[in-house]
């Protein structure tokens, strides 16, 4: 008996990952054309179209007042398009998959009772929460790593060529470059998981996975700008305010010292009164040195949120199978 369940045991975890795998292939086969199709505009945003663009850019500034000249304006539009298009595209992938998860993954199984049939043959809950987690999360995990590093690519051969290029510190810029993108779809599909687990109905753990998901990226919006130690800049009244980057705080310097907000006037006049009294003007924000460190933070905060909401995952699943077990006794 003690040599039978020994090869019984390891049979169980491929047949499940296997009937995982079955039950989502349209789910599989529609990211599969997606994340394909992506992978094909970011190397044209980083080859033919980006250099077309490039072209175009360069003819435009050899331009002059004085004289009629030709610059392909429609590659220039081709590039924003189509590098808005990427861009945007890697921003929803997060609340796709918290929608999936909610509606496919956990709570169609349970609303329809295949969850349970899984549960009778030999598989527990928790193995069957965690072949459904481990197995999505691995090839998001794997999948947006790529698209992240190719969008970031895209957007560092755009420098200095690309006049309407995107600054790193534009939101959707800023996640669809970098570790965050991976940290944000990894949540979405906990979120939803956990939405499904507890709805236990397809539509309502949907739209809940999708505003879990917005409520935490709004907030990672909000927390961004001071994860890391911002930069100021001093400046007198008429320079203006200096340092590019990712704004933290802007306003103007008194004669104590202190930093104020900068005042509101409506005329020139009142304007040039009300500015007499200020000496200066700081600037403290997040330069582009600080992208990574940035980027670091946010995916590890981020992480830590799903890191909560998967172990919300188990705990909720354990009440709901104890309490199912409590009935049946």
């Amino acid at each position: 008996m003690s040599a039978l369940t020994l090869t019984a045991a390891p049979v169980d975890r491929p047949r499940q990952t296997r009937w995982l795998l079955r039950l989502h292939r349209p789910a599989l086969y529609t990211w599969a054309v997606l994340w394909i199709a992506l992978i094909a505009l970011l190397l044209a945003l980083d080859g033919p179209v980006l250099t077309a663009a490039a072209d175009a850019w360069r003819q435009y500034r050899s331009c002059t007042m004085s004289e009629r000249c030709s610059y392909d304006q429609n590659a220039i539009l081709r590039y924003k398009d189509y590098y808005n298009y990427a861009t945007i595209a890697l921003n929803v992938l997060p609340f796709v998959l918290a929608a999936w998860a909610g509606a496919a993954l956990t709570g169609r199984e349970l609303e329809s009772g295949t969850a349970r049939l899984a549960w009778t043959q030999a598989t527990s809950p928790a193995r069957w929460l965690a072949v459904r987690l481990a197995v999505p999360a691995l090839g998001v995990t794997v999948s947006t790593a790529l698209l992240a590093f190719l969008h970031h690519r895209a957007w560092t051969a755009s420098q200095g060529r690309i006049d309407t290029a995107k600054d790193w510190y534009d939101p959707a810029t800023f996640h669809a470059g970098g570790p965050t993108l991976v940290a944000m779809a990894l949540l979405g599909l906990a979120a939803g998981a956990l939405a499904g687990l507890l709805l236990r109905r397809t539509l309502p753990a949907l739209a809940v996975g999708l505003v879990t998901a917005g409520v935490v990226r709004w907030l990672t919006e909000l927390a961004i700008p001071h994860l890391w130690p911002p930069v100021t800049r001093l400046s007198t009244v008429d320079q203006g305010f200096l340092g590019k980057g990712m704004v933290v705080d802007q306003g103007m310097v008194t004669a104590s010292g202190a930093h104020v907000p900068p005042p509101t006037c409506d005329s020139v006049r009142s304007c040039a009164t009300a500015f007499d009294r200020f000496t200066g003007r700081y600037n403290t924000y997040q330069p582009h040195s600080h992208l990574w460190g940035l980027q670091l933070t946010t995916t590890a905060l981020t992480l830590a949120v799903a890191a909560l909401l998967v172990t919300g995952c188990f705990l909720v699943l354990r009440r709901q199978t104890g309490t199912l077990r409590a009935a049946r006794a």
